[in-house]
């Protein structure tokens, strides 16, 4: 692959956006392998956890603007339903958990992809930018349903608007990122988080994404039901006899994400 590298490390999938001489930017070759990473990462039965990050500088700079102004581009329409939401769909429907380590600059779309990863750690010198207002644009990649669902309505619109370059530690203030790390631990940090993830019973956590995710579109009672069938499905997988087994003897938990 050209602009993503995969390898699969302690049971968790490293996926590296890998353009550094373009801060990651993505053009439709990249898009296209991200997908395929993706798609890889749910097949692979040795994969209990992603780990989404940028080579050199920055996260992910968004869209490639050469690629939308060649006239033998793909075209703004193409680029989103071809490359962007199909991305944002595998990351949000992904059955194990993604963990999105923004090394430095994650702008637009590349901020966006970042956002709707179920865990977001972020480097001290990162910094989060909705770069579309600079150019006229709307923020797509799901940065419309994602924002306001993280910072609140408010933060969201300004954010949105004026295209505010939003720091690391501001962003974990106002809840856009779980937690930020020194730039000189960030790495290990955030990879010893995706290996913890991956040592977790990692059915329940994927039970878990979707019943957080249903919650935005139901009652309480309807919630309350979802939970039900779940909490059902959760107490009949190997992990959660797993978990019960090892609590009552008093040793550590061995889960295999069944």
């Amino acid at each position: 692959m050209a602009g993503i590298s995969l390898s699969v490390e302690q049971k968790v999938a490293r996926i590296v956006l890998d353009r550094p001489a373009k801060l990651n930017s993505f053009n439709r070759e990249m898009a296209l392998e991200l997908q395929e990473a993706l798609d890889a990462c749910v097949s692979n039965t040795e994969v209990r956890a992603v780990y989404i990050t940028g080579s050199g500088k920055g996260f992910s700079a968004g869209q490639d603007l050469a690629e939308v102004v060649d006239p033998h581009g793909p075209g703004m329409d193409r680029i989103l339903k071809e490359h962007y939401n199909p991305i944002v769909r595998r990351i949000f429907r992904m059955p194990k958990p993604v963990v999105a380590a923004v090394n430095g600059v994650a702008a637009g779309a590349g901020a966006n992809i970042a956002l709707c990863c179920d865990v977001v750690v972020a480097a001290a010198s990162a910094s989060f930018v909705q770069a579309f207002s600079k150019i006229g644009l709307i923020p797509d990649s799901g940065g419309t349903w994602f924002l306001p669902r993280l910072v609140g309505w408010q933060r969201a619109s300004a954010l949105a608007m004026l295209g505010d370059k939003v720091t690391a530690a501001e962003a974990e203030q106002m809840g856009m990122v779980y937690k930020v790390y020194p730039d000189e631990t960030f790495a290990t940090a955030s990879w010893e988080l995706a290996v913890k993830l991956a040592a977790m019973p990692t059915r329940g956590l994927a039970l878990t994404k979707e019943a957080l995710q249903q919650s935005f579109t139901q009652t309480l009672d309807e919630q309350l039901h979802f939970e039900d069938i779940l909490q059902q499905q959760a107490a009949g997988t190997e992990d959660y006899r797993e978990g019960v087994a090892a609590f009552l003897e008093k040793r550590p938990a061995v889960f295999k994400g069944k």
